[in-house]
């Protein structure tokens, strides 16, 4: 396992290793992506907590419940293996697959412009949230936002009008009110 400088602007966040599992040095990793398992696709992840960023190769892996196992090459102690906890799972933007149009990766949306349909701006998109109905658009309010209001929206067909992504913005139909 080697520790290498990465480009942050490069590496998207698609989990992170939350604990060890058994005693052979394997890892639990939380993953982001859908389904679980699909981060198992990718066999050269890049970890990254608090400034510091290694280069590890995935050997092995399995779903397990609501998490998955992981085994990292060269990485055979339990001990060894609880200082990982904590840290993001990385992997080159540029590796992420196309998707079909009107789709989006999560990060595409982040730092969008939320606009309802009367041309107000209720603020910036912060993170989204998965719940088991939808997804939900964190709305933070920013320099001339209707208000200091922060605001959940549900990310559906019924909400999202437009999404522009050379814009920046996001159009939605959304009761400033609500």
């Amino acid at each position: 396992m080697n520790t290498l400088p990465a480009d942050a602007e490069d590496l998207i966040v698609l989990g992170k290793i939350v604990s060890v599992h058994g005693i052979r040095g394997e890892v639990k990793v939380y993953s982001f992506t859908d389904p679980l398992d699909n981060l198992l696709d990718y066999r050269r992840w890049t970890l990254r907590r608090d400034g510091e960023t290694r280069q590890v190769e995935v050997s092995a892996g399995r779903l397990q419940g609501k998490v998955l196992v992981a085994r990292l090459k060269g990485l055979e102690d339990r001990e060894i293996a609880r200082t990982y906890a904590g840290f993001e799972i990385c992997v080159p933007r540029d590796s992420l697959p196309d998707l079909s149009e009107g789709e989006y990766y999560w990060y595409q949306l982040e730092g969008l412009k939320v606009i309802d349909q009367h041309g107000q701006l209720f603020g910036v998109i912060d993170h989204l949230l998965e719940t088991g109905a939808n997804d939900v658009i964190a709305v933070k309010p920013c320099a001339g936002s209707l208000d200091g209001r922060e605001r959940l929206l549900p990310y559906t067909e019924q909400c999202v009008i437009s999404i522009d992504l050379a814009a920046g913005e996001m159009r939605v139909d959304w009761d400033a009110d609500f």
